[in-house]
């Protein structure tokens, strides 16, 4: 299955390629958008392995990374959303998102989540997603609980400490019976 194609009223959100490599490194390249995320930021060879690989992987159907691109401007980066296995094996499947610092605090990463929450449940038939998550990233934090995820405890990720989120597909199929205009799944 390839990843679907998504449009919300701002945004399109794209299976991310290698078109976007250097959007990417770019984004990643500023401290603050990376400043809660343990990664290889600091080494432009390391760095550059690390993206090429995480843009190449094939994960299992429906499962992936997408571009976030503004609708009124389709060549402007914003940054990606994911679900893929947890820590690249599973079994668990996490949600994340990434936004360049001029996308913040716009609503971007909810609008760009939300059909990626629809396609994990009504089209993946995922049982459950999790996110975990720096205890200092209130914005993130702020985007799980705005897409349904629920807080599950503290836990510990990449020896970091994290505040841990998950949303089971009862827990959304209940919550999307109760949106009006939509019918139950």
């Amino acid at each position: 299955m390839l990843l679907p194609h998504f449009e919300t009223d701002r945004l399109l959100v794209w299976p991310r390629s290698m078109r976007d490599f250097e959007a990417c490194l770019a984004m990643d390249r500023d401290p603050a958008v990376t400043k809660y995320v343990a990664g290889p930021w600091n080494d432009a060879a390391q760095h550059e392995r690390f993206l090429r690989e995480r843009i190449e992987t094939s994960y299992d159907a429906g499962l992936g990374y997408w571009s976030i691109f503004a609708r009124q401007q389709p060549e402007q980066f914003l940054g990606w959303i994911l679900l893929v296995p947890y820590d690249g094996v599973g079994p668990e499947i996490e949600i994340g998102w990434r936004l360049n610092r001029h996308a913040w605090g716009k609503g971007y990463a909810t609008e760009a989540a939300r059909p990626i929450v629809d396609h994990a449940f009504r089209t993946v038939g995922l049982g459950r997603i999790v996110a975990d998550i720096d205890p200092g990233n209130s914005a993130s934090i702020h985007v799980a609980e705005k897409i349904g995820l629920k807080f599950t405890g503290d836990g510990k990720h990449d020896g970091l400490a994290c505040k841990c989120y998950a949303l089971t597909r009862d827990d959304f199929s209940a919550a999307d019976a109760q949106e009006p205009g939509r019918s139950p799944s």
